[in-house]
């Protein structure tokens, strides 16, 4: 079991002070995560969650990278849409390099209704814009000598069937929002039998989807045994302002694309 921390990167009492000492604090107890949330246009809908002031995570990040020498940084989530895929694939990359490759990309849809009118995105293609977006970044990223070799996790957020399948598809970890031990239970069961065949529905007959299928499944398993010892996430509630989440996170599959945990929890 690792632990993460979800440090709070908005609100009322957050500036790069508290910023700092939290990541120190986390990191000094030992704590193996550091993740931050996104958002970009702080519109009402969003400020009723995430009230300003609000720091924008990649520049946040690429700071604590430069004030830690350990722990993990990640996005919980980064919100996919909003950025072009070759600029969130450069920031992360460099990000990971910076950071000795320290970074966790988390990566979701978006839920935003004003925010994404605001930037010009339309709200009824957030989940095929996420998909394209993370077939760019990976296609980005096989550019070694532009974007550096290190491996970058790729967790997909998302409590829904889409979610599910998003993550069998195109990551390499299963990030939902704080779920109950029996509905992970139950989810991972729609993972094994809606996602991987949901998945093999995509690609009938082609080798590289089986394989990814496979991979799928065997995760989706790992899930369901942690689940069954006590090993599955059991992420707390929301944190009030001012204080971080800490956030369990199943242990790592080995063989899974950079050995990432087979399922984490915002």
């Amino acid at each position: 079991m690792k632990i993460g921390v979800n440090v709070l990167n908005f609100g009322p009492g957050t500036d790069p002070g508290v910023l700092r000492s939290w990541a120190q604090t986390v990191e000094g107890l030992g704590f193996d995560l550091l993740m931050v949330s996104d958002h970009v246009a702080v519109t009402p809908d969003v400020a009723e969650s995430y009230p300003a002031p609000f720091y924008e995570p990649f520049t946040t990040l690429s700071w604590l990278a430069g004030l830690t020498t350990r722990i993990r940084l990640g996005t919980t989530v980064l919100i996919a849409p909003y950025r072009h895929p070759l600029l969130t694939a450069r920031m992360a990359a460099n990000l990971n390099e910076l950071s000795g490759g320290r970074l966790v990309l988390g990566v979701g849809v978006g839920w935003a209704r004003q925010e994404f009118a605001a930037l010009g995105i339309p709200f009824e293609r957030r989940g095929r814009l996420t998909d394209d977006h993370l077939r760019d970044m990976r296609a980005a990223w096989a550019d070694t000598a532009s974007y550096g070799n290190r491996k970058i996790p790729v967790w997909v957020g998302g409590n829904s069937d889409a979610g599910l399948r998003r993550a069998v598809r195109l990551g390499d970890a299963w990030h939902p929002l704080r779920p109950t031990l029996p509905w992970l239970r139950e989810a991972a069961v729609r993972l094994t039998t809606g996602g991987v065949r949901a998945l093999q529905r995509t690609a009938p007959g082609h080798q590289a989807g089986q394989r990814q299928a496979a991979r799928a499944a065997g995760r989706s398993r790992d899930v369901r045994r942690g689940a069954g010892r006590g090993r599955a996430v059991l992420p707390l509630t929301s944190p009030h302002a001012g204080s971080p989440a800490t956030t369990p996170i199943a242990p790592a599959v080995p063989g899974s694309a950079a050995e990432a945990p087979a399922c984490a929890a915002r």
